[in-house]
């Protein structure tokens, strides 16, 4: 039985421009060194939104709070070794300060140019997702 996840992950935008983080070298090569929008995994008993924010402070000491209804869409992706259901929040950082613990890179880009970035398999129907529609 092949391992399922449940992630969250937090589209942080400031100034019109979307934060993309480089992933580091992990387990599997075809997520390693990979884009992806920052998060982690949800803990059982855990709301989303909760777990999102514990991530966000835990990778990067980043101080953000998360709405409900800042909820933006659900993603199943099935890799060849696991499986996730990840759910992505749009977040609005008013100071875009942040350390970068788990990541190699991070980058802010318009939506516009998401595509250039070589991103996560799981990540990409939110990258096309955000280049088809204005963030509120």
């Amino acid at each position: 039985m092949m391992k399922h996840y449940e992630v969250v992950a937090a589209v942080i935008e400031h100034d019109g421009k979307i934060l993309c983080m480089q992933r580091n070298k992990g387990k599997f090569d075809y997520v390693s060194y990979k884009f992806e929008f920052p998060g982690g995994k949800v803990e059982a008993g855990e709301e989303r939104h909760t777990a999102l924010e514990r991530e966000l402070r835990e990778e990067m000491d980043m101080d953000i709070s998360i709405p409900e209804d800042a909820y933006l869409m659900t993603v199943e992706h099935i890799y060849p070794d696991f499986a996730i259901t990840m759910h992505a929040y749009v977040c609005k950082l008013a100071q875009p300060k942040f350390v970068m613990k788990e990541h190699v890179a991070a980058k802010w880009l318009a939506p516009a140019d998401l595509s250039t970035l070589d991103w996560a398999a799981a990540d990409m129907p939110i990258v096309a997702r955000l280049q088809h529609e204005e963030i509120e």
